[in-house]
């Protein structure tokens, strides 16, 4: 699918619950093209603020930031207030500086995790689906082959999500991240 039709679909899908607002979750594997795919939608939807999960997730702590992220992210926004929300720090490795987030119409959440089955009721959710191993190069291009061992953790720990959460099956759009590499 393109991304004018992605477009297309994301302004005409009716918002969540009578939600104020539409959130849309970019998930898929480390590598995927996730982010660069958040920044043409962003700018194609009225520059929408996007929300990295990659500010809630570690490397010990890839996955168990669900609450945090429902309490100061997607709770206060679905009653029409901004959200607020503290960025983990991934170089001091731990909680940083407070970051706010303007009440719009759209908001992004870009990143593995991004379509939990804990934040199903909230969002419009796209899949980036790209080969393992292209994921894996472009993660040591970013991060550096001093991290492989780090980032075969981390697919293994993606693996047991895709498995248990299911975000591919459960997605309203499936994309290549071919298409827009990270």
């Amino acid at each position: 699918m393109d991304l004018k039709r992605i477009i297309e679909e994301i302004r005409s899908a009716q918002a969540p619950n009578s939600m104020p607002l539409k959130v849309v979750a970019i998930d898929g594997g480390g590598g995927a093209g996730k982010s660069t795919l958040a920044a043409r939608i962003s700018a194609l939807l009225e520059s929408a603020p996007v929300i990295p999960t990659d500010d809630f997730a570690s490397w010990e702590n890839q996955f168990d930031w669900e609450d945090r992220f429902l309490d100061q992210v997607l709770r206060p926004v679905t009653r029409g207030e901004a959200a607020r929300y503290q960025r983990y720090d991934w170089d001091i490795r731990s909680l940083a500086e407070w970051i706010d987030i303007p009440f719009a119409r759209y908001l992004i959440i870009e990143g593995v995790g991004s379509n939990r089955l804990a934040f199903t009721p909230f969002i419009y959710s796209i899949w980036v689906e790209a080969d393992r191993s292209e994921r894996l190069r472009r993660g040591l291009d970013r991060d550096g082959v001093h991290m492989k061992q780090q980032w075969q953790l981390w697919m293994n720990a993606e693996d047991d999500y895709f498995g248990h959460d299911m975000p591919r099956e459960r997605s309203d759009v499936q994309v290549s991240g071919d298409s827009f590499p990270a």
